[in-house]
């Protein structure tokens, strides 16, 4: 099949071929006229299974013929000559391993890293361990690094690798899959040298950057009857340039620097390099642009050297679009509209980009037609129904049960599904609104089976059921740490017990189930085979390890995708062809992904280790790149903010840019423009698609009920409601309407006054009794008490406790002169005030009145916040004047009418003080006048309750303003007056 020269036989097809298409194409015509039998006997040695997938469709689609032999590279390894070598270890075995030994020299020598960082020293390790045995680099190699280190952060490294030592014994019963397959590939190349194989062996698709198939690639090179085909070989770059991709300190992360390498350790040139096939890429003088583009730096000399040269800038671009979109969304809805476009014009289509949040955008923005794509990387276990399940589910051992971790997973559609779903979600509902309401934010057994108590007789089913709910799911966590088996063992059956619910005798209703449960259960097999390996750890431990294990699974959706639209990764794209191309996400960060942090290993010291530098993984993107956008209609997409921020463009498209920008005599700024304006033209289409259209308003509304379904009947702190916010009012006591509670209570405002309203209630009533308590350390015992009891939130009671802290010695001195002109005779005191013109009930509750020698009353109201000043009491806040009004009524319980000396806020927030009420201005006769005429005037059937007739400021936000579409109306729109409930 090939000439018998001694030369090493490396060969190219150019960016922008369908390279399993010419691959074969190039094959038969080797073979010529060659007996049908010559194609079975020629062995095809590619990377992925799914080239391997596409060469087979290829011959599938004829003509008729014999087949090649197909295998992987990770396939050598289980040919009969390997079957001496022991099976690979797992690679979760190793990882558990290597935690174990971190864990074992952090007890030993704390101070090295916290505890914390056990499972990921673990994996970093376990990376390093695979790259040192695919490269071939020993322990001994690492130790011989001499380095100068003043601080003594490299001897804490050395002592960390020396962990490494006992995964690099060559009589291991289970060996790393790198190093097996590395020690598959030196003995194959040993037998090759030997007796070499009489058939061709051809070696393709591979960039050959690991060193285990660097090896391979080289011997194969080498073979009498072998040949190597690389992807996306860059024909057009002169030898300068590949002089210049020696360094690898300087040029790792370029397209073709493997390739550079590759064909110097085969001791040829560049130019050495022969086409595979005549098969020409779909536009050369793009591929010629883009070459110029992405050379290695210095660059700018270059450009202006070779750049005049360039012909038919407009022609080599023509067929691409450049799309900058506003930010991730709207990229995302382009993108999707555009491949809609290709569905319907029956051509292939794929997206291509290493951004996992940006596919799963578009793949949502599809599914408006309908339109479910072909995804090459699937669901990440960990985000599938199964995945999320079992971690909400090993979060139980960790921490005890909050309100949302409890209602999390009851509404989990896999809870509860062995039977009896559709019962167990009506309970469900229940239980989220008594939570809501009045549960603490951490529910106990005895507090829920009381609540199942009191609805026993409507829900006959609730007694079984919330004992389920008990038993599963509330006081399961762990105090201390426990064998991995144990764990593994405990968190499968307590998430079979919860998927199938209370009323199924055995089974694990659908938990299992489809595609993503067999991946699960396939999951959790794997941990409980290797929990030997794991020794002891904590539940937070074991669920961070959890989800470890599900996110490096995936799980394939079995609904059959579009047959023309996909979405590959960057590894997919280079065995794939389609019409359209679209690259997403071209920003840094993104593409390219910047390499991870390295905490073994600087750049220098991996050189001369001999391993791989982080620029690697930049490399071998660019040739991704460089492949992708040689395509025949390409399409460059990038969002100009994400996440609130500016982002950077990608530093080849930025090439590529400026390239065209600085070449105005070949027109290519024009070029750049129409680009550009292609892409501004779906970017508008994207727009017109989410206009909604033009709808009417909702004007300011003003509700006008009838009289007899007014209330009758307010707080005194309601009326300043009724005074600033009418509307509310209105939706909470004619509509009945109430918000509906955070699920997981707060530390918020209103808990802080409540509390602090608590605490200096029983202050008061204490010391009333036992004056010689009046000081400030009794005060702050009091408070810690009291936070104790009633706030569950360790930091909002450290902070509470300081607030409080900072006023007690002010608040105490205060007291002490208020206790010297009156005692206080009520704390917390109801009252209740009856109109007779017009029928009307006032309720309110003092904080505190004190009464002097003289029979005088004294009311105070205490405030967290900012008190109310003077002008704001008159006109609005009126609680403390009604309650002053109601004092001298006698509307208070026991107390009788008596004469009101005084009234006032005493403020406990950062700057603390007391502001009087202005009961001079306002005596208690002209508020209650004013109160009879704000009820009368609401009680006229042509007064509307106004949706924010005074606010205190324009930003505040009252609980039905979107019940009020606020934002379609603003405080300057006069109120529309309309009747209802007629």
């Amino acid at each position: 099949m090939f000439e018998t020269d001694s030369a090493p036989r490396i060969f190219g097809l150019a960016p922008g071929v369908d390279f399993p298409r010419a691959l074969i194409d190039g094959l038969r015509a080797r073979l010529g006229d060659a007996p049908p039998e010559a194609l079975a006997r020629v062995q095809i040695i590619v990377n992925t299974r799914r080239m391997a997938r596409r060469l087979r469709d290829i011959l599938d689609d004829g003509p008729p013929g014999l087949l090649p032999r197909l295998s992987l590279v990770t396939d050598l390894g289980e040919s009969w000559q390997a079957g001496r070598l022991p099976p690979p270890a797992p690679r979760l075995r190793r990882q558990l391993e290597l935690a174990q030994l971190v864990s074992a020299l952090l007890d030993r020598a704390p101070d090295i890293a916290p505890r914390s960082a056990v499972f990921g020293l673990a994996d970093s390790l376990a990376k390093l361990i695979d790259e040192m045995h695919g490269e071939g680099v020993a322990p001994e190699t690492i130790a011989a690094l001499d380095i100068a280190d003043q601080s003594g952060h490299w001897a804490r490294i050395k002592t960390f690798l020396g962990i490494l030592r006992p995964f690099f014994d060559s009589g291991a019963d289970a060996p790393d899959a790198e190093a097996r397959q590395r020690r598959v590939v030196e003995a194959l190349i040993a037998a090759w040298a030997e007796t070499p194989p009489d058939h061709p062996v051809i070696v393709a698709g591979s960039t050959g950057s690991r060193g285990a198939t660097h090896l391979l690639m080289q011997a194969v090179a080498r073979l009498p009857q072998g040949a190597v085909v690389l992807p996306g070989f860059d024909f057009d770059a002169p030898a300068h340039v590949w002089g210049a991709l020696t360094d690898p300190m300087v040029s790792e992360d370029h397209p073709q620097f493997r390739f550079a390498r590759l064909v110097h350790g085969a001791g040829i040139a560049p130019d050495a390099v022969r086409p595979w096939h005549d098969t020409p890429p779909p536009c050369p003088a793009r591929n010629r642009l883009v070459s110029l583009a992405l050379r290695p730096a210095p660059v700018t000399d270059q450009w202006l050297r070779d750049g005049p040269a360039l012909a038919d800038i407009p022609g080599a671009m023509q067929h691409v679009t450049l799309l900058e979109a506003p930010d991730t969304r709207r990229e995302a809805l382009a993108i999707a509209m555009r491949l809609r476009a290709a569905a319907e014009e029956g051509i292939t289509a794929a997206l291509i980009t290493p951004d996992r949040t940006l596919s799963r955008q578009v793949t949502a923005a599809l599914d408006r037609w309908r339109i479910l794509p072909d995804d090459s990387a699937g669901q990440p276990l960990h985000l599938s129904p199964p995945g999320r399940f079992l971690r909400h589910v090993a979060d139980l051992f960790a921490d005890r049960t909050g309100a949302d971790a409890l209602l999390a997973l009851l509404k989990h559609p896999l809870t509860h599904t062995g039977a009896g779903r559709g019962t167990h979600l009506r309970l469900t509902g229940l239980l989220e609104h008594h939570l809501r309401r009045h549960g603490p934010p951490y529910p106990e057994t005895g507090g829920l089976r009381a609540w199942a108590a009191a609805r026993q007789r409507e829900e006959p089913a609730i007694a079984q059921w919330i004992d389920w709910v008990c038993t599963c799911l509330i006081g399961r966590d762990r105090p201390g740490p426990d064998p991995l088996g144990l764990l593994v063992t405990a968190h499968r059956a307590l998430a079979e017990r919860i998927a199938r619910g209370a009323e199924a005798p055995d089974g694990a209703g659908t938990l299992w189930d489809k595609a993503a449960g067999e991946e699960a259960r396939a999951a959790m097999d794997e941990l409980a085979a290797e929990a030997a390996s794991g020794g002891t750890m904590t539940a937070l431990d074991y669920g961070r390890l959890v989800h470890d294990a599900l996110a490096a699974r995936e799980a394939r959706d079995p609904v059959e995708p579009h047959p023309r639209i996909r979405i590959w990764g960057t590894l997919e794209a280079r065995v794939q062809g389609a019409d359209l191309l679209i690259l997403g996400g071209l920003n840094e960060g993104g593409w390219p992904d910047p390499p991870p942090p390295d905490p073994w290993l600087n750049r220098a010291l991996r050189v001369q280790a001999g391993l791989l530098l982080p620029e690697r993984r930049i490399g071998l993107q660019a040739h991704d790149f460089q492949q992708a956008i040689a395509a025949r209609e390409v399409w460059l997409t990038r969002s100009v903010r994400s996440s609130d921020a500016q982002t950077v463009v990608s530093r080849w498209l930025n090439r590529v840019q400026n390239l065209l920008g600085g070449l105005p005599d070949q027109g290519g700024p024009e070029t750049l423009d129409a680009m550009r304006a292609r892409g501004r033209d779906w970017l508008h289409r994207a727009a017109l698609l989410e206009t909604p259209g033009e709808e009417p308003r909702a004007p300011r509304p003003a509700p006008c009920p009838p009289p007899d379904l007014r209330p009758h009947r307010l707080s005194v702190t309601e009326i300043q409601t009724l005074i600033r916010d009418p509307y509310a009012i209105y939706a909470r006591h004619i509509l009945r309407l109430r918000p509906l509670d955070p699920l997981m209570k707060v530390p918020d405002a209103l808990l802080r006054g409540i509390v602090h309203h608590t605490i200096l209630e029983r202050f008061i009533a204490e010391t009333r009794d036992h004056p010689e308590r009046l000081t400030a350390a009794a005060l702050m015992e009091m408070t810690e008490t009291v936070l104790a009891q009633t706030v569950p939130w360790a930091e909002a009671r450290a902070l509470w406790l300081a607030r409080m802290e900072r006023v007690a010695q002010w608040f105490v001195a205060q007291e002490t002169a208020r206790r010297a002109g009156a005692t206080p005779a009520a704390l917390e005191r109801p009252a209740t005030l009856r109109l007779a013109d017009p029928p009307f009930t006032l309720t309110g509750k003092a904080d505190r009145i004190d009464i002097d020698p003289q029979g005088r009353a004294l009311l105070y109201d205490y405030k967290t916040g900012t008190p109310p000043g003077k002008k704001e009491q008159a006109h609005f806040n009126k609680q403390l004047l009604l309650e002053a009004a109601m004092v001298e009524r006698g509307d208070f319980d026991d107390l009788g009418p008596m004469p009101v000396r005084r009234a006032a806020y005493i403020g406990m927030g950062a700057k603390p003080g007391e502001i009087d009420a202005p009961l001079d201005e306002m005596p208690p006769a002209r508020i209650l006048s004013e109160l009879a005429a704000l009820i009368a005037a609401y009680g006229d059937p042509a007064t509307g309750y106004v949706a924010r007739r005074a606010p205190r400021t324009t930003e505040a936000r009252g609980d039905y303003d979107q019940l009020a579409r606020h934002g379609e109306w603003d405080i300057t729109d006069p109120p529309q007056r309309m009747k209802v409930g007629q």
